[in-house]
């Protein structure tokens, strides 16, 4: 590949987002039609609360993001989270479903502990072609 394809190709694939300089990854990347997003806030921060509101909070933080690059959870094509405790599944999952009553994706939730104090963990995956 030449010099010139190389740097058109990095153009598909930018961050987006305010990273936080502590963390070496960013709140969200589009990669050509797809974006990628970290279940965070706006600071680089984790929602902290009940499951309902850390559920509530993390699914805002997407949209939020989302809503950068034109894009909104009905573009959410995939979504994995991690539950720290399965008992709260039903909670999390009423909540979920509010948000994406609608919605055509897959999901994954699993039961995982986080590295951080957090109840849940979510990332997403849009389709939004970049070039309508």
């Amino acid at each position: 590949m030449n010099d010139t394809a190389a740097t058109a190709r990095r153009n598909d694939v930018y961050a987006i987002g305010k990273k936080n300089p502590n963390l070496p990854f960013h709140p969200a990347v589009r990669a050509g039609d797809f974006i990628f997003v970290s279940g965070q806030d706006a600071d680089g921060n984790m929602v902290s609360g009940t499951i309902e509101e850390e559920t509530r909070g993390t699914i805002l933080a997407i949209e939020r993001i989302l809503a950068e690059e034109g894009a909104s959870l009905a573009d959410v094509v995939r979504v994995t989270t991690y539950l720290e405790d399965a008992r709260d599944f039903g909670r999390y999952n009423k909540i979920f479903a509010e948000h994406f009553k609608d919605a055509v994706l897959a999901r994954t939730t699993v039961e995982a502990r986080a590295v951080i104090n957090t109840k849940i963990e979510m990332d997403a995956i849009a389709y939004k072609p970049a070039h309508p």
